[in-house]
């Protein structure tokens, strides 16, 4: 099938690319010509493992083009979806849904007659209504089908999550665009995945509430983590305890430093704001926005206190920048969070990311940015641990002991055993245990 992708960001991107490696004809838009240019020289503009191999591949094949003119790539195109960003918007907190509502009327322009419109961004309940009229206003005597149609892409795991779904969930009540979007994804299908088809509203709401769940289990773990700590037990024994209860499951109790990223933080902001519009407020989930926030705050106090109070004049290294690990992703991060209060402190701050140091550049230009682990950690006076990426979980200790001038570790992610750290010489300091 021959499908159209407005924005060629990080959704636009990933799921053009897949849905051309699936073997339909794919042309990926965007109005930024130096980022159309970079694609076409097979430059990737954000860190995805594995995302360059898959765009290379399927170019090669003339299954995937870029273009910064719509005109031309939505005029015979079966479906276009608007992939473009939804930040939230300044003052109030809402989703700033400008760039969806410019797109719809963009397409409507250009589309023919007989195209779907598929939202892919993430956005409220009641956009796809919007979409709709805007398009249908734009092009009078159009009818043209809307369509829901989530994502569901981890960060650093995007192909294999979209290639291998949990689910496809496909909003809609009109029967054409039902089987055109089936005929999209149907190579899928031999991997059996449910395919959820549901009202457009449903569908907008399943994104917003899965993401506020992730947030909800991230945040409580964090908080079970901070009783442990006071009771003397462990918070990964317990993770692991309650997380082999299937109604419960494992993923997402890693206890931490909070959540951030492009999507949780923002999503539950949003949905917060439809729900008190609404008139049914959402109490849980304003409690696990006040509780992550708060709790950067209190991993910064965490270091002054292993540094025995003050961090004055002292020097800091931090390990991973990006919110998680497989990302350059610096988007809410709890390392800015950090890092800031602890400069305020008048601590001296070196950093090192493997993949965050060009974003690091822009948003962090009053810190040391090292070249690699051990550079970073150099006369450092304690090493913290923010993201757990996997060349951080096995370094030559003993090598950072004699790189350090205090042998003290703040490890945020509980990436190593407390008794070996305490054997190789060093004051260790992990999330409740």
């Amino acid at each position: 099938m021959k499908i159209t992708m407005v924005g060629a960001g990080y959704v636009g991107l990933v799921s053009g690319a897949c849905f051309a490696d699936f073997g339909h004809r794919v042309t990926c838009v965007d109005h930024d010509p130096l980022r159309i240019s970079a694609l076409e020289r097979g430059e990737m503009p954000i860190y995805e493992p594995g995302l360059d191999l898959l765009v290379a591949k399927n170019v090669k094949e003339g299954r995937l083009r870029f273009s910064t003119d719509l005109a031309e790539a939505a005029r015979d195109a079966e479906a276009i979806f608007i992939a473009v960003g939804t930040p939230s918007r300044r003052g109030d907190g809402h989703a700033d849904l400008s760039f969806v509502y410019a797109a719809a009327k963009e397409i409507a322009a250009f589309a023919h007659p007989e195209a779907i419109i598929v939202t892919k961004s993430t956005v409220p309940v009641g956009t796809g209504d919007e979409v709709e009229r805007i398009a249908r206003a734009a092009r009078p005597g159009v009818e043209f089908a809307v369509v829901s149609n989530p994502e569901f892409l981890r960060e650093g795991a995007a192909i294999g999550d979209f290639k291998r779904p949990d689910r496809i969930v496909i909003g809609t009540l009109d029967q054409r665009a039902r089987d055109v979007m089936y005929e999209i994804y149907r190579p899928l299908t031999l991997n059996e995945p449910p395919i959820v088809f549901t009202d457009r509203r449903s569908s907008e709401m399943i994104k917003y509430a899965a993401n506020a769940f992730l947030a909800l289990k991230i945040t409580f773990i964090n908080e079970i983590a901070d009783l442990c700590e006071k009771i003397n037990a462990d918070v990964q024994q317990i993770a692991r305890g309650i997380g082999l209860d299937n109604r419960i499951g494992s993923k997402f109790l890693h206890p931490g430093p909070g959540f951030g990223g492009s999507c949780f933080p923002k999503d539950t902001q949003a949905l917060v704001k439809t729900a008190q519009d609404a008139g049914a407020p959402l109490r849980i989930i304003e409690t696990v926005m006040s509780v992550n926030d708060a709790r950067k705050m209190k991993m910064t106090e965490r270091v002054i206190q292993a540094c025995g109070g003050s961090v004055q004049n002292k020097k800091i290294a931090i390990l991973g920048l990006a919110f998680k690990p497989n990302t350059d992703d610096l988007r809410e991060a709890p390392a800015l969070e950090i890092i800031n209060g602890l400069s305020s402190a008048g601590a001296r701050i070196f950093a090192y990311d493997p993949q965050a140091m060009p974003s690091a550049k822009k948003l962090l230009p009053n810190i040391e940015l090292a070249d690699d682990a051990y550079s970073c950690v150099r006369g450092a006076e304690v090493l913290v641990i923010v993201t757990e990426w996997d060349e951080f979980r096995a370094l030559d200790l003993d090598r950072i002991k004699k790189l350090m001038q205090q042998p003290v570790i703040v490890d945020l992610r509980n990436i190593y055993r407390p008794k070996e750290i305490f054997d190789q010489g060093f004051k260790y300091f992990s999330i409740g245990r």
